[in-house]
């Protein structure tokens, strides 16, 4: 697997999802659509992918998952999938774009607490860059494993300091 160095994507990334927030904001009107994933981290080492977070109310959820595939975009096999998470990933030739179709307020907000850590943290993003770059020969699923394991101890940080904020 090759890993990227931001230089090599991030602005490319940026671009390309300005357009399709673009887009999905008219398709989706009234959703909340996130840049997240390592391209949305800035200094964060990646698959040179763009990852995209698509929010929207429960009673909304089907309704968005239809519309998103007549605009072409097709369900990622292999993934998890609730009532509250489906990933679906696009055709584009000139990026791979995932997005994740989310339910407002539902468990999966995590990838934007995880980003917007990495953000506040430049340590978190030296630490996450190296994991990458030590696993990325492990193949997809040991790579995903150790991604999976950091991205945990993160968001346990990140819950404690945001319950220390609400009492503080």
């Amino acid at each position: 697997m090759n890993i990227c160095p931001p230089e090599q994507y991030q602005a490319a990334a940026a671009l390309i999802f300005s357009e399709v927030k673009t887009e999905l904001a008219l398709l989706l009107p009234g959703a909340r659509i996130e840049h997240v994933g390592s391209s949305a981290i800035p200094g964060a080492h990646s698959k040179g992918d763009l990852d995209v977070c698509i929010f929207v109310e429960q009673h909304e959820f089907e309704s968005t998952l239809l519309r998103l595939e007549a605009a072409g975009y097709t369900v990622k096999p292999d993934t998890l999938r609730t009532n509250q998470l489906c990933m679906l990933e696009s055709t584009r030739p000139d990026i791979s774009l995932a997005l994740q179709l989310i339910e407002q307020g539902s468990e999966f907000e995590f990838f934007v607490i995880f980003r917007d850590a990495l953000r506040q943290d430049a340590n978190l993003v030296s630490q996450y860059n190296a994991l990458k770059l030590a696993t990325s020969g492990l193949g997809e699923q040991g790579y995903r494993e150790a991604k999976s394991e950091f991205i945990r101890k993160v968001l346990q940080g990140a819950s404690v300091i945001a319950a220390h904020d609400a009492h503080a």
